[in-house]
């Protein structure tokens, strides 16, 4: 599986990355919403793990444009985020996400989060 993992903060890449790899999928990263699509253009993915709440575009906001995007409509889409109030669950489900993984995260959260368990 290629995933690409978009956080602006380098420490909240770091450990989904070095699982991901252990699991044996190749791995890409971007530090905000415009690098994530600029990345998908040129290196297409199976599943993107999305901070909701960066500088910028934010996750909510690359969403809605990869499911307004005939090509990504059917991309896996993991909102990866410290949110985890009901109404703001509810609101990112409803956006288009089709996971939520709560920060700070674990390898079995993370794993069963993109269907690899």
């Amino acid at each position: 599986m290629r995933v690409l993992i978009v956080d602006d903060q380098k420490i909240n890449r770091t450990l989904p990355s070095v699982l991901l790899k252990q699991a044996g999928c190749e791995v890409f990263e971007a530090d905000s919403g415009d690098a994530a699509l600029a990345q998908l253009r040129e290196h297409p993915v199976d599943a993107l793990l999305l901070d909701i709440s960066m500088p910028g575009v934010s996750g909510m906001e690359v969403c809605a444009q990869l499911r307004k995007t005939p090509a990504w409509a059917q991309l896996l889409i993991v909102a990866y985020t410290a949110h985890a109030l009901p109404s703001e669950r509810n609101a990112i489900l409803a956006a288009g996400f089709d996971e939520l993984l709560i920060k700070p995260i674990n390898r079995q959260s993370l794993l069963s989060a993109l269907k690899l368990l």
